[in-house]
């Protein structure tokens, strides 16, 4: 497992860059560099390369194993699974780990990457002017220092604007002390001017490929402006910290930001640039259809280099061999035991690098509310099937195994392709568990020569996978490929059809405008019901189930209603504990939740409870980092958010 390295506090010291970019062509181009110095931005190549590090740095967050953990469990969408250790535990929040400032790999990655990209955008910005920057360049670098103070607020409140030579300066010493602002402050002072400067001076369509964008800024002003709203309404008493009113320094209140987060959405959706919905959800995550029109923002990767996919192509673990942070391992953690499927004496369903397998580590598993109530409609709404694994096909072949058939279910035989287990859409009491020899853990029905399994019967060991996700390469050659290497596919940070749901959820909180929130919510639900592709049948399905899926929309909508259809979207992606901390609604919606246990013949579901407690909105700061502070032990307690 990976070790944290102690350094000094995160905040203090000089932006390191992995990979100085020349942007000479229509993609970013990466090679080694090391220290950027304020010389070093004094030079239209060093602002070059600060630049690309920004986005370089994306992937040392997004896809990262233990990010997707941070956003993704103890909420409704997952739990611990078979394999999990004491980093998924103590975020579960069941009584199995304890969430601590010492729990580091999860909680610690985002805190550790922000700052030195933040101080790198502060670098540009202020040698901008010497080196006769084009705005929409400078535009980049705050759309950049907006985000990952953005992040940073969200995930630990209120953190310290002056890195050591004062507010959104940069910094060029090691600094040990620090001062945390307070959350009105970070929003007022540095996301909010920031994303409206990129908003107004970056381009319509982007420099290079993967860039960011007019609208990508418009994008997250948006959800600045309706995170804010939701902060200072604080409709559950949540505390916040470094202690402050839930006031604006403008004066503002809550309702004034929800409108101007509609605004900035609808804006977005009248002036879509570039960018638009693809006609069917499934393409949206189709690993052969990657960086299409709907994708605004992405950690991006590639399988033509190891140094630009900054990661081993063809073995990883969390870290890089070296130590450094980079692989895209977050389908890992979500990926069942499917590896254990015997049939017939054959290993049938074997490790392959393709979107549906991949490498199982079996960290983290959907809890059974997302197939009973989260996905309930499963047969108009594609989006189930475009989101998972709801089937394990034989590939044996493809492992150099030349038996042409083996003897499955009901003694019928099953050829490589054909179905070996699969998840029913529908739940059938007739499912006979107790005929299979136990390595499966899937039932009999009769007439089906797979295996099967009830989804409110699954447990932590045998689940759907996650297969918009999944693996991708193109070098199989006709064989299993190399599914220990980490995913080379982009890791997606923010899509068109969010401007829809932010505008929604900005309309459900009072704001008003051309559209009301089930006009922009039918938009995506219209969209979730074209089909052009069973996933989970392995077949052509061209179905137009709009109409009903638009019918079926609540009339009134409420905040419950925008959160399902958000999670329905953005599955697993690791944004719904920001969403749930965001509304307010974590503890009402994950308190307790529903699986079987480890073993994979295990179909008798348990209830789990969660002990969520109001300081658990703020996750904790990692030791290590105060540890490094220059600060008495009274201070640098001072400094830990409460609870931890």
């Amino acid at each position: 497992m990976e070790k944290m390295k102690r350094k000094n506090i995160s905040i203090a010291f000089l932006s390191i860059a992995l990979f100085l970019g020349s942007c000479t062509k229509d993609i970013l181009e990466e090679e080694p560099r090391g220290v950027f110095t304020p010389e070093f931005f004094s030079t239209e190549l060093g602002v070059q390369g600060g630049l690309t590090y920004l986005y370089q740095n994306l992937r040392n967050v997004y896809g990262f194993a233990y990010f997707i953990n941070h956003g993704e469990t103890g909420t409704d969408e997952y739990c611990a699974a078979q394999s999990a250790d004491n980093n998924f535990y103590d975020l579960d929040l069941t009584g199995e780990g304890n969430l601590r400032p010492e729990s580091g790999f999860s909680i610690g990655r985002l805190w550790g990457n922000a700052f030195p990209a933040i101080n790198t955008a502060s670098g540009i910005i202020e040698n901008a002017a010497a080196v006769g920057l084009n705005e929409s360049l400078i535009a980049e670098a705050k759309f950049f220092r907006a985000f990952n103070y953005f992040m940073l607020v969200q995930t630990y409140g209120g953190v310290p604007l002056d890195l050591g030579s004062g507010e959104l300066a940069f910094n060029s010493s090691a600094v040990r002390t620090s001062v945390r602002n307070t959350v009105p402050e970070v929003y007022t002072k540095a996301i909010i001017p920031d994303l409206i400067d990129a908003a107004n001076d970056l381009p319509d369509n982007p420099r290079l490929t993967g860039t960011v964008t007019k609208n990508v800024a418009r994008l997250f002003l948006a959800k600045a402006y309706l995170t804010y709203g939701w902060w200072l309404e604080n409709p559950n008493g949540i505390p916040t910290y470094p202690d402050a009113p839930r006031t604006d320094p403008n004066g503002n209140d809550p309702s004034y930001y929800f409108q101007q987060a509609y605004n900035a959405a609808v804006a977005g959706i009248n002036d879509p640039g570039p960018y638009r919905l693809l006609d069917y959800f499934y393409d949206v995550h189709l690993a052969t259809n990657d960086r299409h029109a709907e994708m605004m923002l992405y950690a991006d990767r590639t399988e033509e280099s190891q140094i630009y996919n900054g990661a081993d192509l063809q073995f990883s673990g969390e870290n890089n061999s070296d130590g450094s942070p980079g692989p895209n391992t977050a389908v890992w953690m979500v990926t069942s035991n499917y590896t254990t499927i015997s049939v017939d004496g054959v290993a049938a369903v074997q490790r392959e690098a393709a979107q549906s397998y991949g490498r199982p580590w079996t960290r983290m598993a959907p809890s059974i509310n997302v197939f009973t109530d989260i996905f309930a409609e499963k047969s108009l709404d594609s989006r189930y099937d475009g989101t998972f694994v709801t089937s394990y096909r034989g590939n044996w072949d493809k492992g150099g195994d030349t038996t042409p058939t083996l003897t499955a279910a009901n003694g019928m035989e099953i050829a490589p392709g054909d179905a070996v287990v699969s998840f029913l859409d529908d739940y059938n009491p007739a499912v006979d568990y107790s005929v299979n020899g136990g390595n499966i853990g899937g039932g009999q029905i009769p007439g089906r020569s797979d295996y099967v399994i009830n989804l409110n019967e699954i447990n932590r060991r045998f689940y759907p996978g996650l297969w918009k996700l999944g693996t991708y390469r193109t070098d199989n050659a006709g064989g299993l490929g190399s599914p220990n290497g980490a995913i080379t596919r982009p890791f997606p940070i923010a899509k068109y059809s969010e401007f829809y749901l932010v505008a929604a959820e900005a309309a459900v909180k009072g704001a008003s405008g051309s559209y009301t929130a089930r006009q922009l919510i039918n938009v995506i639900r219209a969209r979730a019901g074209m089909w052009r592709f069973d996933n989970g049948e392995q077949q052509e399905r061209m179905e137009d189930n709009s109409a009903a899926m638009m019918a079926a929309t609540p009339a009134v909508i409420d905040i419950d209603f925008v959160l399902a259809e958000r999670s329905r979207e953005y599955f697993g992606e690791g944004v719904r504990w920001y969403d749930l901390v965001r509304t307010q609604k974590w503890t009402e919606y994950a308190s307790s939740y529903q699986i079987a246990g480890t073993d994979a013949t295990n179909h008798t579901p348990e209830t789990k409870e969660r002990n969520i407690q109001p300081f658990h909105y703020l996750r904790p700061i990692p030791q290590d980092q105060i540890d490094d502070l220059n600060m008495s032990e009274a201070d640098k307690a001072a400094y830990q958010n409460p609870g931890y």
